[in-house]
């Protein structure tokens, strides 16, 4: 018996992939194991997003390298396919060869190392995978984007978009739900940009997922605004269906359009404003996610108001924030870039105000009655945690089991969850 262990990092996409080769992998007779100590194998599904990310990854490389010298290690992910140079020593596997993880071991048994690093190809749907969480089901719409972000190494990762068909993606949905998903996350690079390469686009594609019977709700990865400007009015109104969460990830980045436009994001922050705006208007309680970049070089004092400003106006009910690395490679990483200890202070202000507006948005989610899908244990004993319609996280205490419906009346709201009381069962 063979074991192997996969260590994953980053995005969904990412878990995503980790969950198809370990589907393949147990398929072709080898065994999963839960610790790194049992498995004979390690993978390590890396994520180059950031330099923090990065840097983490090869340190803990290294540890593992110096603690478990006889272990086959692999691996894959974004870092082989933006840096194989510093990995000459390892079997590798490119984010579009994941469906050739069983070759790659089995070669690296046989004290063979593969590259398998080519682009060309696409992984296809219909592999069998191991669910990290068994209620969700994270299905890959599309590989690479059509952006080119001067800050984002991911594009040198993943390539230009290639996105899977409607009729492969419905397959696979409908394939889940039959097996007990009741999550079916949508996730790419820029989920806004789907199909625009094979003639459709996001709003198509919800529309024919929406229609598989049975009891799931869809979540919609990360898209540009960009992109959604250019079918806002076919997807906006898809939001009000039950089986699509009310819930939206549109990376902002910055207020400042001087700053946006030295990204090259492709869109201005008014557009941002007004599609958030028009969104809210027509989908009652959305929630709202986006992402800021703090200290992108040349950001000056006034830009960083106007990012403030944003957020105030705009009041988002979840902000990624990063403070900006450079990322060997990208246009933003030649610039000169702000002082350390200037985008630290901005970060934690930004963070700051952050947490105001979450924990004010939240609290008007107070009093609310409705149905939560219980999807993962909470932190302490008889502790559990639930989505509701709009994939707000509720915290609740009892006896339950993950895929339970209950329904709860929301009593506390904190920065990053609300708290229920369970007030019955619900269908």
């Amino acid at each position: 018996m063979t074991t192997f262990h996969i260590e994953t990092y980053g995005c969904s996409q990412n878990f995503s992939d980790s969950e198809q080769m370990a589907g393949l992998l147990r398929k072709a007779q080898f065994t999963p194991v839960e610790n790194i100590e049992e498995a004979d194998i390690v993978i390590i599904n890396s994520c180059t997003v950031k330099s923090p990310t990065s840097n983490a990854f090869f340190t803990r490389l290294e540890s593992i390298r110096k603690e478990y010298p006889y272990k086959i290690i692999i691996i894959a992910g974004c870092i082989p396919q933006t840096e194989p140079k510093k990995l000459k020593k390892y079997p590798l596997v490119g984010t579009r060869q994941i469906h050739n993880i069983v070759q790659v071991v089995e070669e690296a048994l046989n004290n063979t190392i593969i590259k398998a690093l080519e682009r060309k190809e696409m992984p296809p749907l219909n592999m069998p995978r191991i669910r990290k969480n068994p209620l969700v089901e994270i299905i890959p719409i599309s590989r690479g984007c059509l952006s080119a972000c001067s800050f984002c190494i991911t594009k040198q990762a993943r390539g230009n978009l290639c996105s899977y068909s409607i009729e492969d993606i419905v397959h696979a949905a409908l394939k889940a739900v039959t097996h007990g998903a009741k999550e079916i996350w949508l996730t790419a690079q820029d989920t806004t940009c789907y199909g625009f390469d094979i003639g459709t686009n996001l709003a198509r594609l919800l529309r024919e997922l929406v229609k598989i019977p049975g009891k799931f709700k869809i979540r919609v990865g990360m898209g540009s605004p960009k992109h959604l400007l250019k079918f806002k009015d076919e997807l906006i109104p898809l939001f009000l269906e039950k089986k699509i969460f009310r819930f939206i990830h549109l990376p902002v980045q910055s207020g400042s359009d001087k700053v946006l436009q030295e990204m090259k994001r492709g869109n201005s922050k008014e557009e941002f404003i007004s599609l958030i705006k028009e969104l809210r208007e027509a989908v009652p309680r959305l929630t709202v996610a986006t992402d800021m970049i703090v200290g992108f070089p040349g950001e000056s004092e006034e830009d960083f108001q106007e990012t403030l400003e944003l957020v105030k106006k705009v009041t988002p009910d979840v902000i990624n924030i990063s403070r900006f690395w450079p990322r060997p490679g990208t246009a933003a990483a030649k610039k000169k870039q702000v002082d350390v200890e200037v985008v630290k202070k901005r970060s934690s202000l930004l963070m700051d105000i952050f947490k105001n507006i979450s924990r004010m948005q939240n609290e008007l989610w107070i009093g609310w009655e409705g149905g939560i899908l219980i999807d993962e244990k909470g932190k302490f004993e008889k502790q559990w945690s639930g989505r509701n319609l709009s994939y707000k996280p509720v915290i609740v205490e009892g006896d339950y089991k993950l895929g339970d419906v209950v329904r709860v009346k929301i009593e506390v709201a904190g920065v990053f969850d609300l708290r229920g009381k369970v007030v019955g069962s619900s269908h």
